[in-house]
């Protein structure tokens, strides 16, 4: 699979294309910290309490040619400086562990969302808003609050973009949408019934889609015409949705620089008007 850092982060973007069961044995060897080169097969099969053609299917499913590859690719993973970046937090850390603890895990979800960047989805995303008419945000919950800090961002440099966080004004900024106009789609599990809503109408109406998404196989993945993928490990406490949202909030900080790459003068310009314009907000 390339780089080790991208083993889990890609097996966990999989997930969602499993059946239940297939999906439980590749969290239970992927979760195992064990496994070497010399780890045989039957004793994968018998500790996830399956088959041996099981393990291998999953294999398969995941994108590995077979057991084998599946389980270097998981030794070379555990072996990489990035895997050793999470812990459970324990009801018995210290403050001081707590502290390292979260800070090591979002920066684990920013090394493998790294690993994984697609850098030709990237490009592609970033043409598409550069010279889009229009640009719409979709997004609920967590997923509205990376939209506005998004819009936020390009107002500073005079690209206007509107962020919509509620069902039917999705459905209606959908419906005026054209071949000219852009969506950016936040949703962590790529799952969420509103968001998918408005998109098919934005795409039936020619608009770009852009989805933000930690499931590259997820049902929205599989509608839009570029997906940026973040990646999070799960942790009981934190959740996988809120450390995913620290790699999401970079990714698109990366996405904005590359915009604004594309006419520097005009986003300095830009940006000194609006930053003199709250001036005046601020307290000497």
């Amino acid at each position: 699979m390339g780089d080790p850092k991208a083993v889990a982060a890609q097996i966990r973007m999989k997930l969602p294309s499993l059946t239940p069961l297939e999906g439980k044995v590749a969290s239970d060897i992927l979760a195992r910290k064990d496994i070497d080169e010399a780890t045989p097969l039957r004793e994968v099969a018998e500790k996830s309490g399956v088959s041996d053609a099981m393990v291998v299917k999953v294999a398969k499913k995941l994108g590995f040619a077979g057991f084998r590859e599946f389980r270097q690719g998981l030794v070379d993973y555990n072996r990489s400086d990035t895997a050793a970046l999470h812990s459970e937090i324990s009801l018995q850390d210290s403050s001081s562990e707590i502290v390292q603890k979260v800070f090591r895990t979002a920066m684990q979800a920013l090394e493998e969302t790294f690993a994984i960047l697609d850098l030709a989805a990237f490009e592609r995303a970033v043409e598409y808003l550069h010279r889009a008419k229009q640009r719409d945000f979709y997004g609920l919950g967590g997923s509205a609050q990376i939209a506005r800090d998004v819009a936020h961002k390009f107002l500073r440099i005079g690209v206007r973009a509107s962020v919509f966080d509620d069902a039917h004004m999705m459905m209606m900024s959908a419906a005026l949408l054209g071949p000219d106009d852009v969506v950016v789609a936040f949703s962590h599990s790529g799952t969420t019934a509103a968001v998918i809503e408005a998109v098919e109408l934005a795409r039936k109406n020619g608009a770009r889609i852009i989805a933000v998404t930690n499931y590259a196989e997820s049902p929205l993945a599989g509608l839009v015409d570029v997906v940026l993928c973040s990646t999070a490990q799960n942790a009981p406490l934190l959740g996988e949705n809120a450390t995913a949202r620290i790699a999401q909030l970079n990714l698109l900080d990366a996405l904005f620089v590359a915009i604004v790459q594309r006419d520097r003068a005009t986003a300095d310009q830009n940006l000194d008007r609006t930053m003199r314009a709250v001036q005046s907000k601020r307290r000497s």
